[in-house]
């Protein structure tokens, strides 16, 4: 999976280029993303080119927000598709994240 850096202000971006998350792409995506946690404590996921997540897609995603919220961050998502967005709604876990359908009302939503 490749990921795409992009920054607004105080706000990273990051895009997601991969057409899934799953147990062949979370290990590797938990690797190359932990830097990024690491630096930046406002940081938006922009899924719009993910197009699956099974369970192991999903805990590699939590254990990002678990790992932005121990510095005091916050994690954000943003361009969903619909297939990903009932996997989210269907276990519950969009309860979890807050989710947005565009990248400008994810960044927006740090100003409030």
């Amino acid at each position: 999976m490749e990921l795409t850096c992009e920054h607004s202000g105080d706000v990273t971006i990051v895009v997601l280029a991969g057409a899934q998350l799953d147990a062949s792409t979370a290990a590797e995506f938990k690797h190359d993303i932990a830097p990024v946690l690491d630096t930046y404590a406002q940081v938006v996921f922009d899924l719009c080119q993910l197009e699956f997540v099974d369970s192991s897609g999903l805990g590699a995603l939590l254990s990002c927000l678990r790992q932005v919220h121990t510095r005091g961050g916050e994690l954000k998502l943003c361009g969903m598709s619909k297939p990903v967005r009932a996997l989210f709604e269907l276990v519950r876990v969009h309860r979890i994240f807050h989710i947005f359908d565009t990248q400008e009302e994810a960044i927006l939503a740090f100003q409030s």
